[in-house]
């Protein structure tokens, strides 16, 4: 399949930057979703490019773990939620109102447990997926980009591993926007030209 190396690097930069703007108020959702349609493409277009459908597969395998880690989010909360206020109808009565507080939190803690699970179940497949375009560019800014992404979702539970996940971010698009072609691409500090047959060579073919 003929794919277009440079429009697979631009849908992957867009995507890439779409989804580090995801945190932005009130329109940062819609930029995430863009940028993960972007960047499940330019996975797509990359594995037709590299003939490795590893980095398609890992890249929405770790999409449908995010969602799952939002549903039970959502969920979790919203019968947590539900449980507080039918506590507040029972104020009268101590134990039912304990019962509902108690049973608002559980719900709050099981949705955080199971969605923590599933977030670290998308890091992990998402980091495959970078490691295996730092093997096949030679980029190895991508192994550190997928190291720094799958730390930063375990320390999600202290606050610190947001900020890995924004600087693991940075450093994905700087490695989509440093990768070369496969013809250009360095191995061991050496830059492998294209190869073209010398005009001698030509003339020897064709004599």
């Amino acid at each position: 399949m003929n794919v277009n190396f440079q429009y697979s690097k631009t849908l992957a930069i867009e995507g890439s930057i779409l989804l580090l703007l995801g945190p932005l108020p009130t329109i940062g959702w819609v930029l995430a979703i863009v940028g993960l349609v972007l960047l499940l493409r330019a996975a797509k277009e990359l594995s037709y490019y590299y003939q490795d459908e590893s980095i398609h597969k890992n890249a929405w395998t770790g999409l449908k773990y995010y969602i799952v880690a939002l549903i039970a989010l959502a969920v979790g909360t919203g019968i947590g939620l539900g449980s507080f206020a039918t506590a507040g109808l029972f104020t009268g009565s101590p134990f039912a109102f304990t019962a509902g507080i108690v049973s608002g939190i559980l719900a709050i803690l099981g949705g955080l447990v199971v969605a923590f699970v599933f977030y670290l179940l998308a890091a992990l497949n998402l980091r495959k997926a970078y490691d295996t375009l730092a093997q096949k560019t030679g980029e190895q800014s991508f192994n550190t980009a997928s190291t720094l992404l799958f730390i930063g979702a375990i320390l999600t539970v202290i606050g610190i591993g947001v900020i890995l996940i924004v600087i693991s971010w940075i450093f994905i698009i700087y490695s989509f926007s440093v990768m070369k072609p496969k013809e250009y691409q360095s191995y061991n500090g050496y830059t492998q030209p294209p190869t073209n047959p010398s005009p001698q060579a030509t003339q020897t073919q064709t004599a």
